[in-house]
């Protein structure tokens, strides 16, 4: 796979990556902080009994009260403004009427657009008490999600991004989803490369700075094997084992990483109590 120059790049996907300038980081430090600063305030929101329609307005509404317009609503004809995925969905839930229950988890995932640059975030969410088998999911998720971005510098690859999540989290007795993947973006949702969240050391796209990409480990309990529901939309574990994701945005420094949607709260991890 080539590299491009960012700044004579087209602004579509053209099967090159892109290595981005200054200009692009501090705009994708912009779009990840309001990204993240959503995600912080849906905290005190989240509750049993809060239908996930309502989640969905908020970010809506928080999105185009910060000049910000959200990326997933009518992209490629999804209605939503977020992604709500409960349980034993892995991603890209829809968000309904179907109100949250004591003892769920949650992962709401939130893509925002500011000045054209997009940061893509999503954390769990604990609904009232959970099991402790759901908390430990949780728990090696986002250690697998920050192993990950430990990963990144000048002269890694995506291999050893993958490694660095795989060999953590099969040794906890839970799996890796192979479907679905973290992506380059900036100006674009969607770019190359693929980020794999299980590889081999050494293997891959060789990362170089101004690469931009998100990191967005999907984790289960069960088996790693997913089904896409009706809707066209929905995938959820095939064995119906409770599944985790969080997900950063991240661009390749000339020293290694800069993280662009850290909690300004920092609430990233939520705490059980």
């Amino acid at each position: 796979m080539s590299y491009v120059d960012a700044d004579q790049a087209a602004p579509r996907k053209t099967g090159q990556i892109k290595l981005h300038g200054p200009a692009a980081f501090a705009g994708m430090r912009k779009a990840g902080e309001l990204t993240a600063r959503c995600l912080d305030e849906l905290t005190a929101l989240v509750r049993p009994g809060l239908p996930t329609a309502q989640i969905d307005a908020f970010v809506r509404d928080f999105a185009f009260s910060h000049g910000a317009y959200p990326a997933t609503l009518m992209y490629r004809g999804y209605r939503y403004s977020t992604c709500t995925s409960i349980n034993h969905v892995v991603c890209h839930g829809m968000p309904g009427e179907r109100p949250l229950k004591e003892g769920d988890i949650l992962n709401i995932d939130v893509t925002l657009i500011v000045d054209g640059w997009y940061g893509d975030s999503s954390r769990m969410y604990a609904v009232g008490a959970i099991s402790r088998k759901a908390e430990r999911l949780i728990e090696v998720t986002y250690e697998a999600l920050m192993r990950g971005i430990a990963a990144v510098k000048p002269g890694a690859t995506t291999g050893d991004i993958g490694h660095a999540i795989q060999s953590f989290v099969e040794p906890q007795q839970m799996s890796v989803v192979r479907d679905f993947c973290g992506h380059g973006l900036g100006r674009i949702f969607h770019d190359e490369p693929n980020i794999v969240h299980a590889g081999r050391p050494g293997e891959g796209v060789t990362l170089k700075p101004g690469m931009l990409f998100t990191i967005e480990p999907m984790i289960n309990l069960g088996k790693p094997h997913v089904k896409i529901l009706s809707d066209g939309w929905t995938a959820v574990t095939r064995d119906r084992s409770l599944s985790a994701q969080f997900e950063h945005s991240v661009g390749v420094t000339e020293t290694g990483v800069d993280i662009f949607t850290l909690s300004p709260g920092k609430l990233d991890h939520p705490v059980f109590g």
